[in-house]
């Protein structure tokens, strides 16, 4: 999915990565084996990637630095992000990408969804871009409804089209 945040994503240090198939087999990939973007990596020519094949590890190519520095500015991104985002809940993550010029959360909060519930997921209070399930109860069929739900409203107030960031894998619920 091509992870980041604060203008970083995963792809900009990853050097290889493993994965695997359905089938059990484990494969070593080079990063040019990728198609890369915003919240997308697939492999070259196969627009499937995590429908037949899942990460199952990386190796990262980090510069050197200054360590305390570095820890640092680890320490105020986690800081940004605990006052920012619902981590203390069990959650479903930034669940849809940012469409162009516009952040998925601003177009939820301003559509009046932060905590619609079902079940016992809801739309966080904190940020409007994850769905949280506070009490452990929710089912996988209360988060898939509240992904499709949000999307309609958004879709039918807005007309902007948001897509998931997150992936169902399975059946549906």
């Amino acid at each position: 999915m091509n992870a980041g945040c604060y203008g970083g994503e995963t792809w900009e240090i990853v050097g290889r990565a493993v994965t695997i198939d359905r089938r059990g087999q484990v494969r070593t990939r080079g990063k040019d084996e990728f198609d890369l973007g915003y919240r997308h990596c697939a492999l070259k020519g196969d627009a499937r990637m995590g429908v037949d094949e899942w990460f199952a590890g990386a190796w990262f190519d980090l510069r050197e630095g200054d360590g305390a520095a570095s820890r640092a500015r680890i320490k105020e991104l986690l800081e940004k992000r605990l006052a920012s985002q619902p981590l203390s809940l069990p959650n479903a993550g930034s669940v849809f990408r940012n469409p162009p010029g516009d952040h998925a959360a601003r177009l939820i909060e301003s559509c009046g969804l932060k905590g619609l519930q079902r079940g016992g997921a809801r739309v966080s209070e904190k940020h409007a871009n994850f769905i949280v399930n506070p009490k452990g109860a929710a089912r996988a069929a209360d988060i898939e409804w509240l992904i499709e739900e949000v999307r309609a409203r958004v879709l039918e107030r807005t007309s902007i089209a948001l897509l998931p960031e997150v992936r169902i894998v399975g059946e549906r619920a």
